[in-house]
């Protein structure tokens, strides 16, 4: 059986797989925000640049002409920035709830009974999320400087066109990029890099900001905190140093180590997938004695810490149905039946490679899975 660290350890990556789950969602929604308004973008930009001319241009008159420009771009981002505030403020919620739910299902009655768990407030984790700095900033202050960058970048493009002679629909191309290359050509594709960096380093901010609150107010009952990096093809070099090791509940102080907690999982560079697992203590060391808990029970409470288990470890012990959920039908059968190991469907740069691309690299896993 079990014990209750193992337990706990192995529900905590599997939260951090659905976390990043939550923040495809979440990019996504963002992202259609903006879809929504690009051909609106477009034809105001082409309206902009017609009326310049380029006998007529002087950067006053570009800035004049180009307001109902910037007035759609700080709409959009008013739009966005309220989409994860609300966003930030539900998973607040909901992280709160999960730890609550997963302490209360695996933690034995009796231990719970002399032990109670404290309930946290959400107002609290709520200005965690909104109130407390992520790379340097805060989530208002990380959505209005995407939009002032923006709308900078557009008007630096328009410039740069007018002044080296380009025609109108040359300046709005490069601007908006081009449909057949999936818009990836055009200066707003990297308008949408940087919301995607945005969006998910503000989803695992927080939800490391809800359980670091709730593993603080349980202090009596967790001795240490675990850092858990998603081990795989892209997992950044800081991640990878600080997997397994231990930190203090409170101040966050490396025990046994001298590796420095810095912003903490999911918070210590962009796009961080890092998450943290609990400590429980000992039996003994929440002062129950023999009588008080069933000879098993003491057992699930042996306080010990199991071994680090890789994401790649992790996803092969789940079900077929938990592995498609995660890495997608084919790729969970190209891994049960196919031998390929999870690293294997990365490129050297960690990115995720197409079944295109897996097929030529090794199309003897195709045949040995029938697809």
């Amino acid at each position: 059986m079990a014990t209750v660290n193992e337990q706990l350890q192995s529900a905590s990556i599997g939260h951090a797989v659905d976390l990043q789950h939550l923040s495809n969602a979440e990019v996504r929604k963002i992202m259609a925000l903006l879809n929504r308004a690009d051909e609106d973008l477009r034809a105001r930009l082409l309206a902009a640049v017609e009326r310049m001319g380029p006998n007529r241009f002087t950067v006053t008159y570009m800035n004049t002409v180009l307001e109902s420009v910037r007035e759609l771009n700080k709409q959009v981002y008013t739009q966005a920035g309220e989409a994860m505030k609300e966003a930030v403020d539900e998973l607040a919620a909901y992280e709160i709830g999960y730890q609550q739910a997963l302490f209360t299902a695996t933690l034995p009655a009796q231990v719970l009974v002399a032990v109670p768990l404290a309930r946290i407030d959400l107002a609290q984790v709520q200005k965690i999320a909104s109130g407390r700095p992520f790379q340097g900033k805060l989530l208002g202050e990380w959505m209005a400087d995407l939009e002032v960058g923006r709308a900078a970048r557009i008007r630096d493009v328009i410039r740069i066109g007018m002044v080296s002679g380009q025609t109108t629909d040359q300046i709005v191309r490069g601007i908006m990029g081009i449909k057949s290359e999936g818009y990836a050509d055009g200066l707003l594709n990297r308008s949408r890099n940087d919301i995607d960096a945005m969006v998910r380093t503000a989803i695992s901010h927080t939800a490391q900001g809800a359980r670091d609150a709730f593993y603080q107010a349980n202090n009596d009952l967790i001795s240490e905190v675990v850092w858990l990096s998603t081990l795989d093809g892209r997992t950044s070099a800081p991640c990878r140093l600080r997997d397994g090791l231990h930190y203090t509940t409170d101040t966050h102080e490396p025990v046994g180590h001298k590796v420095p907690w810095l912003a903490g999982p999911g918070r210590i560079h962009w796009r961080c997938r890092s998450s943290s697992t609990p400590v429980i203590k000992a039996w003994e060391e929440l002062g129950l004695s023999k009588s008080d808990i069933p000879e098993g029970t003491r057992a699930s409470m042996d306080g010990q810490v199991p071994e680090s288990t890789s994401y790649g470890d992790w996803i092969k012990g789940q079900s077929a149905a938990r592995q498609d959920q995660v890495l997608g039908p084919a790729r969970g059968k190209l891994m049960r039946e196919g031998g390929l190991s999870l690293d294997k469907f990365y490129n050297d740069q960690g990115r995720t490679l197409t079944l295109d691309q897996l097929r030529e690299r090794d199309a003897t896993a195709f045949s040995r899975a029938g697809l």
